[in-house]
């Protein structure tokens, strides 16, 4: 059955509907897929009928005011709202597999990695962070090659190898948050989540890490939170923006790539957002 929702915007209702779909893509070409999905904490949905298909090796920005259930859709995708003991409805599709079927969390977690708003390194040394996810995971390869590369991938590794045994709050905010990346990046996870990265940057070291994302994704799937509009437009390929509904529910009301839904958005509350005449 479709459910319809509205929207008021500048005094008029918008409707929409849960048929929502983004068929922009094949399915050989999508790594993440959630069908249907809704999270309730307690008996109140956060979001619903979020429908949405995620490319292999892009960045995909995911944008809407605050409050709307852009890290509740996000932690669905890595299981983190398990911590939380949210109702999560719906599917979860991981290359063709639905994360929710699945025993294992901490595999579901390898396979999508998760960098939060601010950094959070643990209270060891550079080594050790990124050694950390390998030793959990029971990594039998050269430790130290791979704790190298994922420190190289994070373009971080110039800065700190000679000092691998320092603590890592010694770090600047900027390289702490570039070794949370490279600890994510050691168990070669599918996917990458990003929840507003820079928020808590200065203007270079953001800088750096959207220069960063913008050359992983040749090796890992990108999901990232800004509330920068001008960041989205910067480094994503595809962006999706979510809203409030007249319900107070979070729902994705438009899909795709990021100049298309950038300079023709479908959708008259997404328009109003991007122009900044909303939220």
């Amino acid at each position: 059955m479709v459910r319809l929702w509205s929207y008021k915007v500048n005094g008029a209702t918008e409707e929409y509907n849960n048929s929502y779909k983004n068929d922009y893509y094949i399915d050989t070409k999508v790594i993440l897929e959630s069908k249907d999905l809704g999270v309730l904490y307690g008996n109140k949905y956060a979001i619903m009928d979020v429908n949405i298909k995620i490319p292999k090796h892009s960045v995909t920005a995911i944008i809407g005011p605050s409050g709307c259930g852009k890290s509740t859709l996000i932690r669905c995708f890595n299981r983190m709202n398990d911590l939380l003991n949210a109702k999560v409805e719906g599917q979860v599709i991981l290359n063709g597999v639905d994360i929710y079927s699945i025993d294992d969390v901490v595999e579901v977690r390898r396979r999508v990695g998760m960098v939060f708003q601010k950094p959070n390194p643990f209270p060891m040394s550079i080594y050790d962070n990124v050694a950390f996810g390998l030793r959990i995971n029971g990594f039998k390869g050269d430790m130290d090659e791979q704790v190298e590369w994922a420190l190289k991938e994070a373009a971080l590794w110039d800065e700190v190898k000679d000092r691998l045994d320092d603590n890592a709050y010694a770090l600047s905010g900027g390289q702490q948050q570039r070794l949370c990346i490279a600890r994510a990046l050691a168990v070669e996870p599918d996917v990458l989540l990003m929840d507003e990265p820079t928020a808590s940057l200065d203007p270079i070291a953001s800088t750096r890490i959207e220069q960063l994302i913008t050359r992983l994704k040749e090796s890992v799937t990108i999901i990232i939170i800004t509330h920068n509009i001008q960041q989205a437009a910067r480094i994503s390929d595809y962006v999706g923006v979510m809203m409030i509904d007249d319900r107070l529910v979070g729902r994705l009301v438009e899909f795709g790539p990021t100049r298309e839904v950038f300079e023709n958005p479908k959708s008259k509350v997404a328009e109003d957002y991007i122009s900044g005449r909303f939220g």
